[in-house]
């Protein structure tokens, strides 16, 4: 199976250029998540880390009222 992918592989033009696009696609991605974390105020980060915490207390909220 895997011969048969390598042949047909080996007969596109450019197909060296994939891996590198993909390499340098993951590590942008990576730098602007990174970016975007380190750049948020730490009142964001306390009400981000909130909130499923506040989604479980309506719920319990309502099961209780019930």
């Amino acid at each position: 199976m895997l011969r048969f992918v390598s042949q047909n592989m080996s007969s596109i033009q450019g197909i060296e250029w994939y891996p590198i696009f993909s390499l340098l696609l993951f590590v942008v991605f990576f730098a602007g998540v990174l970016y975007f974390t380190f750049s948020m105020g730490k009142n964001k980060i306390e009400k981000v880390g909130h909130l499923p915490f506040e989604a479980d207390e309506l719920t319990n909220a309502k099961n209780s009222e019930q």
